[in-house]
């Protein structure tokens, strides 16, 4: 009889290089946000993937960056906390790129015991000899790591790789429920589709001083009702978000809605409010409440 594998697969790399599209890729659902705006992953976002011998449960990280405020600080801190309890660490870049944006990371996953995958990602906008070059680049920098060239995007290559993590794993039982495929409630999910679209949809600082705070969320048979708050920084902020004659803040909600029916498989009824919460990016008291503090 086969024996059952588990264990934590935690990915790290910098802003952009398809850390989301990657574990949404494993787990065949869309857990995480994806704009190509940097930071759009805050938080550390639990994916779950289960097979009859084996479960990975899936950690999508913030990218990597050199901080400049608090949150920024606790956001590297969940990175860092991903390193250390990795039972194996996928280390994702994309064709062309050459180092991590803060080299203490790169320093960290060099003198950890961890298995490492380095995943060579987007390999569909290059060619073969930018590839060869990569992966001699790479083997170099990380000389302990297994190299894998992929295209999340494309779902080239993931299997291979999803194969060989399995292969990797410890032995041992579920850590979830097999049926279940994230650690993160209803409300995580609404505050990160409102923020994709503001991340979308508004330019400048405006994304980076807004968080999203789910006050109600009431589940009937047929319907969701909802009601949020979206946090800005200051009042001139709060002007943008609303827009001329409320519409910016609608077209927010309506695609929002449009989303998270898909998610949730029922119809949903959004109502957004917008409040300034001053400097909460680096108030610790708000940032905790937040869940910034809890790696």
């Amino acid at each position: 009889m086969q024996k059952h594998r588990s264990g934590f697969v935690n990915i790290v790399g910098n802003p952009n290089v398809g850390k989301s599209t990657l574990m949404n890729a494993f787990v065949g659902e869309r857990l995480s946000i994806i704009t190509n705006k940097a930071q759009t992953t805050r938080h550390r976002i639990l994916g779950i993937l289960s097979g009859d011998n084996f479960q990975l449960v899936l950690s999508d990280t913030p990218g990597v960056i050199k901080p400049a405020y608090e949150l920024q600080e606790h956001m590297m801190g969940f990175v860092k906390s991903a390193i250390d309890d990795a039972d194996v660490l996928i280390y994702l870049i994309e064709l062309g790129e050459k180092d991590l944006k803060d080299t203490t990371v790169l320093e960290k996953i060099n003198n950890s015991n961890t298995p490492v995958l380095l995943l060579i990602n987007k390999i569909d906008l290059g060619d073969e000899q930018q590839l060869e070059d990569a992966v001699k680049h790479w083997t170099e920098k990380v000389p302990r790591a297994e190299i894998f060239a992929v295209s999340a995007l494309r779902n080239f290559g993931v299997k291979e790789v999803l194969q060989r993590i399995v292969e990797l794993l410890p032995e041992g039982p579920a850590y979830y429920p097999k049926d279940q495929f994230t650690d993160k409630p209803e409300r995580f999910f609404v505050n990160e589709s409102i923020r994709e679209k503001i991340l979308i949809h508004y330019k400048k600082e405006i994304p980076y001083s807004v968080e999203v705070v789910t006050e109600e969320f009431i589940e009937d048979e047929e319907i969701i009702r909802i009601r949020s708050t979206i946090l800005v920084e200051r009042e001139t902020q709060k002007g943008i978000i609303i827009g001329h004659k409320g519409l910016a803040i609608k077209r927010v909600g309506m695609e929002a809605r449009k989303d998270l029916e898909k998610f949730f498989g029922k119809q949903v009824h959004i109502e957004l409010f917008v409040k300034v919460s001053k400097d909460w990016r680096s108030n610790d008291r708000e940032l905790r409440r937040f869940g910034y503090q809890d790696y």
